[in-house]
């Protein structure tokens, strides 16, 4: 049935965005009568046609009566007992049509240069690309390799120590993922449960869910840093996570967040579509930012230097049609009317080229260790992303050494 993909996923938003737990709709969206029209979170209370399936260690495969067996029945294999050291494990490799519905994973946490260093690839439909290609803590919403309890409409840390995403993850031929340990040590045990369902029709215009990291440890004066770029297809921008290490904290009061976000759109130039007012505005409060958590926006971790926040688009959606770009501005604003002392707390910034205002007032431009992941979806195929960020440029500076 066309476009069927579309019935869970869209209810799915409405279930996040109102918090009900039933549904009622008589028609799905090519205006067919369903069978079923009582919904729960977006599915159905029954069905003919899909199966519940789940993935673990020892139930590799996820078959129908297989979950398990190990020990005779009695926990025998909960998880991969010895991460070793560049291992790229397949945890899930799924025949389609289906559909992930929920990922939980769990490792032991020895800080953050083994949360940023184990790799998240995942690909569908046979791509060689991963369509998803994001650090472990980052794809589950906080940056700088850190853990926080937290919960937001599509990932969660429970007690900062369990990962849950429950993004619609559809693919018509095959799922695959992956977790590479680019930690240069072995990282001991690894848990994880992939649920999913099978049988969920998918055409060839279903848009597939698609996540990416990216680093830069100084962006560039006056030139934005991209969130989102290269993108071809037809879908839907979701949000992301976006991280700061503050180098100008403790510096008088600075603040850090006046840069407004920008989505060029389906062949936008010079300036974009959609543009906001500044980085905690975009975040969904205001007059800076503090430490909090919601469904579609927040910010769970923000400790000494360290800035992680996110915004979902669930109720404000966000749609392109050939392309989509994502940036955010480095601007600060010191509450100096004027020119800022060169030999004052500034003084150092501006002499390492870091720090310039060109009108009165108290913002200036600044340059910046920024990171993100970006949440979309899209239609296949999958453009090659950049280059992925390495170990060294991944780590660089995430430990707390104060």
């Amino acid at each position: 049935m066309k476009h069927l993909i579309l019935i869970p996923f869209l209810l799915f938003f409405a279930f996040c965005a109102e918090n009900e737990v039933f549904a009622y709709n008589k028609y799905n969206q090519t205006g067919t009568k369903m069978n079923n029209q009582i919904l729960l979170s977006g599915t159905p209370l029954c069905s003919s046609t899909l199966k519940g399936r789940a993935i673990t260690a020892e139930n590799k495969s996820g078959r129908k009566g297989r979950g398990g067996k190990e020990r005779d029945g009695r926990k025998g294999m909960p998880c991969l007992w010895k991460f070793k050291k560049d291992q790229v494990y397949t945890f899930a490799d799924i025949k389609g049509p289906g559909m992930i519905r929920h990922i939980w994973i769990t490792v032991q946490n020895t800080g953050p240069l083994k949360m940023r260093n184990l790799i998240l690839r995942f690909y569908w439909d046979n791509q060689k690309t991963p369509s998803v290609e994001v650090p472990l803590s980052d794809f589950f919403g906080v940056c700088h390799g850190r853990t926080v309890p937290y919960e937001s409409a599509f990932i969660t840390m429970p007690e900062g120590k369990g990962f849950n995403c429950y993004f619609p993850m559809p693919f018509a031929k095959r799922a695959k993922l992956t977790i590479s340990n680019e930690t240069g040590e072995d990282a001991g045990m690894f848990f994880y449960q992939v649920d999913y369902t099978v049988g969920d029709a998918i055409d060839e215009e279903c848009p597939y869910f698609h996540a990416q990291f990216r680093r830069d440890l100084n962006t560039k004066m006056k030139k934005d840093y991209v969130i989102l770029d290269g993108v071809k297809g037809k879908g839907r921008y979701l949000g992301a996570n976006i991280g700061l290490i503050d180098r100008f904290a403790g510096k008088g009061g600075v603040w850090w967040g006046e840069g407004e976000v920008k989505m060029y759109i389906d062949g936008d130039g010079k300036y974009p579509t959609i543009c906001g007012t500044g980085a905690e505005d975009y975040i969904g409060s205001g007059w800076g930012l503090k430490e909090f958590y919601a469904q579609e926006m927040g910010a769970p971790f923000i400790k000494d230097r360290y800035i992680s926040c996110y915004r979902f688009h669930v109720r404000d959606p966000i749609y392109f049609n050939k392309d989509i770009k994502v940036t955010i501005q480095q601007i600060g604003n010191d509450h100096i009317p004027g020119s800022a002392d060169p030999k004052g707390p500034l003084g150092e910034f501006i002499k390492k080229g870091e720090y310039k205002k060109e009108h009165r007032g108290g913002q200036f431009e600044r340059v910046d260790d920024m990171c993100s992941t970006a949440y979309w979806y899209q239609t296949l195929p999958t453009q090659p992303f950049g280059t992925f960020p390495d170990r060294v440029l991944r780590s660089a500076d995430i430990e707390n050494k104060k």
